[in-house]
Formats: structure tokens, sequence, C-alpha cells
């Protein structure tokens, strides 16, 4: 990394808000700073006391602004030597194409037979994956709201209401989205779906045209591959590595206008999308005026830092759709999701959604909105963060030392599963079958791999595991059992 000349450090132009989050903010302001060129690749930031004397707040608020900087990877440190800029790729400045409605449009098209494996259902067990500690979930607040709105609901509400969802929870979403993730939006792009899933469904059945090609991650979430597929899609698996998506792979790929990633927390590997490759991905769906569908379907839980900003809090050019879910943090059975579209989609998907289903099931987000409104949600946020912290912690501190065939298991820093690597199929094979056959789930790695792809079949051999589904005392006697199930 070169230095960049010894100059003074700019401060003006940084306004802190006291009561508003004064380490998020000076985050905010040095990201912009970073990410518009005025503090260069290889500028020396001040030391935290110094900075946080210039800006007259605590240095506790300034560590926490430069370590989550340091989590996203826009600075770095030197030993001895204080704390740079990270140098960043940089893009030509390039006019933005124009987003024409007429190119949204797919014609209707024939679905084609897809077999799509359905999630487990029942009483979760360990280490059922995608299930968040739903034990946790304050049902008796949840019926108390939701028997005041249906005892004497407004008659405004029972008829047929806006296909985008509930003004009010959009408004709730939309301001949760601008506190706790960083995100720039307004209510009017907000659509409220029935779960991630549906929300992946529309995006396919309006953003792909049949036979488009779409960039979906290689290992990756296979149902939003069949949800494209059904589409039309001819499906392109990129590699992923521990950078999260091969972006080099993906700009190499032709006639291919839209990518569907999972960044915060990739699924099933559980890498993280660096900064570079953010920045490349963004700079891609510019370069070819295509479109990004971020999945940010466990991006709360975060178990270092405060949550990565999402791949949309970057995006200047209005090319990311952004999938969020309440499910992994209420309970999966609950089916409601939301989409954040840019502006020039937003009508469009309302419109496609009244034609498929006027509008999701009014209570559950009359229910949500006073949720939210009331500071239930907020709480539930945090401790539903806790509990996946402690039961994963249970998880790494009673996991087998040695399991033959294995890889150890590794740092787990966000999300509600992480994957381990086998040395063959045959191992997984013999691993997952003791475990299923000691009533304990897990599953194979090899499932999420695209049908005849790279790499050779034994490098896509692992084990998927859940940690957040049961209480810690589940998961320690659920591991002596798979101790005995594996022989160890």
């Amino acid at each position: 990394m070169s230095r960049s000349p010894s100059l003074p450090f700019d401060l003006s132009g940084i306004r802190l808000q006291p009561g508003r989050g004064l380490a998020r903010q000076l985050y905010q302001a040095l990201r912009e700073r970073i990410l518009d060129g005025r503090l260069g690749g290889g500028a020396r930031l001040p030391a935290s006391r110094e900075l946080a004397t210039r800006l007259g707040i605590s240095r506790n608020t300034v560590t926490r602004a430069l370590d989550q900087l340091y989590a996203e990877g826009y600075v770095a440190g030197r030993v001895g030597d204080g704390t740079y800029v990270a140098e960043l790729p940089r893009s030509r400045p390039t006019p933005s194409p124009t987003v024409t409605p007429a190119a949204l449009d797919p014609a209707l098209q024939r679905l084609q037979a897809h077999h799509l494996p359905l999630p487990p259902s029942g009483a979760p067990r360990a280490f059922r994956i995608g299930v968040p500690a739903f034990d946790l979930f304050p049902f008796e607040t949840w019926a108390r709201l939701q028997a005041r709105f249906w005892r004497k609901p407004a008659a405004e509400r029972l008829g047929y209401g806006d296909p985008a969802g509930d003004p009010r929870l959009r408004e709730l979403i939309a301001a949760y989205l601008r506190n706790s993730r960083g995100l720039a939006c307004e209510a009017h792009q907000v659509l409220i779906t029935c779960g991630s899933q549906q929300a992946i469904s529309l995006c396919a059945r309006l953003l792909v045209q049949p036979g488009e090609r779409v960039a979906v991650e290689n290992p990756g979430y296979r149902a939003a591959g069949h949800a494209f597929a059904v589409a039309g899609a001819q499906l392109c698996g990129v590699a992923v590595d521990g950078e999260g998506l091969d972006v080099t792979a993906l700009q190499r790929l032709e006639n291919c206008r839209l990518a569907y990633v999972t960044p915060a927390h990739q699924y099933p590997t559980g890498v993280t999308l660096s900064l570079p490759r953010r920045l490349a991905l963004l700079e891609w769906a510019k370069r070819v005026n295509g479109w990004i569908v971020e999945d940010d379907y466990d991006g709360e839980y975060r178990y270092s830092g405060t949550p990565l900003a999402p791949l949309a809090a970057l995006d200047e050019q209005q090319r990311v759709i952004y999938v969020g879910t309440f499910g992994k943090l209420a309970f999966p059975a609950l089916r409601l999701g939301y989409l954040l579209l840019p502006p020039a989609l937003a009508e469009r998907f309302a419109r496609r959604q009244a034609l498929e289903m006027r509008h999701s099931e009014v209570g559950a987000q009359a229910v949500m909105a006073e949720f939210i409104a009331a500071g239930h949600f907020q709480r539930h946020v945090r401790r539903m963060r806790q509990a996946a912290r402690s039961r994963r912690d249970a998880l790494l501190a009673a996991w087998p030392k040695a399991i033959r065939g294995c890889s150890p298991l590794p740092a787990v820093e966000a999300g509600l599963h992480l994957s381990i690597r086998v040395e063959s199929l045959a191992r997984e094979r013999e691993l997952i079958g003791a475990a299923r056959a000691a009533g304990i789930e897990m599953n194979p790695l090899s499932d999420y791999w695209l049908p005849g792809s790279e790499p050779a079949e034994d490098a896509r051999a692992g084990l998927v595991l859940g940690f957040a589904a049961v209480p810690e005392a589940q998961i320690v006697e659920a591991l002596q059992r798979l101790r005995q199930a594996w022989k160890l």
C-alpha cells in the first residue's frame, strides 16, 4: 500500500448530531469520504484520541466507528504505525444507462417443471438449517397485539388494500432499514411479500426473459436458482471462495445482466463478500445495465461489531434489489418478507403483485407494524442475536476436535449456520447417514452445487449445520449422540 503525502486531516463538513448514534454518523461520514476519493488509499487517519478531541466526542465512539470500517475493509492497521485507508478499486465515471420500463416486462412464458425439495417440517431439531431461535419469540405479546387488531378492525382495513403492502408497515420497515442497516430509502420503495422466496420469485418473473442468463453463486441457495429457472433463465454458476462471489468470473460471462447474491453471509459457505468485490459487483451491474438481487436473509446476525452495511447501501446507480425477511427474526411460518426496490421498479412490481395475489394478508402486516412501533421488534432482534451467539458458542465448544476426513470448524462471525469441508463424497454420505440415523439433522454441502458444474465431485463434499434452532442444552446432548453415531 503506497502512502499518501502527509497532509492535515480535513474534518470540515463532518457534523455529528447528538442523540442520533454518533459512532454510526462518524462511520458513515468517513466511509463516504473514502468512497468518493476525498480520503485516498494509503491516507493515514489521526489517532483515535486525537480524532475524538477534534470532534468533541468520546474516544469509545471513535473506536466503534473505526472498528466498523476495519470490519468492512475500508481501513487497515499497521502495527505501531496507525490506521490507513485501504486501496480500493476506482471506476471511471461513465453515464448511467437509462432504465426503460419496456425492458422490464418479460413476455408470458410457460412454466417448466423443476423439482425443489421442501425444507423439513415439524419441531426443530439440532442442527436444522434456516431456523432461528423462535422458541424465544414473545408469543404472548404478539397474541395480545393480534387480538387487539381483530377485536374491532377498522372498516377500511377489511377491503382490498395496497398491493405494495400496509402503508404503516412499509414506513416502519423503511425507517428500520435507514437506522439499522444504513440504507437510504423511502416507504414507496418497500413492497411486502409472503416471505423472501416469493420476493425472489417476483424478481425472476419481472426481470428475466426466457433464455436469458442469470448468475447465481455456486454453491448457493438452490431455491433461488429454481425460481429463476422456472422463469426461463439459463443459470450460470459463479464460483465462491474465501472473499465470496468471484466477480472476475462473473465479468467474463457474456449476455448476463442479472446476478443473485448473498453478500453478508453467503449461503451455504458462510463467507462474507469482501469490500473490493462489492464495489466491483456494483460496477459490473452499471456496465452491463443489469440488476443485482441481494438476499440479506440473516444479515442482522453479526457477532463482532454491528451488522455489515448491505450491498444496497453502496448502490448509487439504483441497480440493487434488496430482499429482506422477518422469518429469520420471528419464525418461518409467519411468511412475511419485503423487497426494497429502486424507484424505477417500485410501481411495476406492485402492479405484478396485484395481478398475482392482490396483496399480502392484512392481519400479519398490521400486527407486525404495531410490534415494531411499540419497540418490541428492536428488543427482540437484540435478544435473538444474543441467543444465536450463545448457541454458536455451545456448538463450537462441544464439537469433536478431530473427525476423520473433516476440516476443523471455521470461525463463525455471522449468520445462523456454518459449513465444514469433508475430504470426499463417500465420507460425506457416511457422516450424514449416521447423523440422520441418530435423529440429528445436517445437510450435505454437495447438494448446493449446480448439476454438472465445477469443481470435481469430491471437492464439493461437506457438512452444513444450523446452530440457532434449539437451546444450548439440546446442542450439547445432540453432540453427545453424534459422537456415538460417528464412533468418536
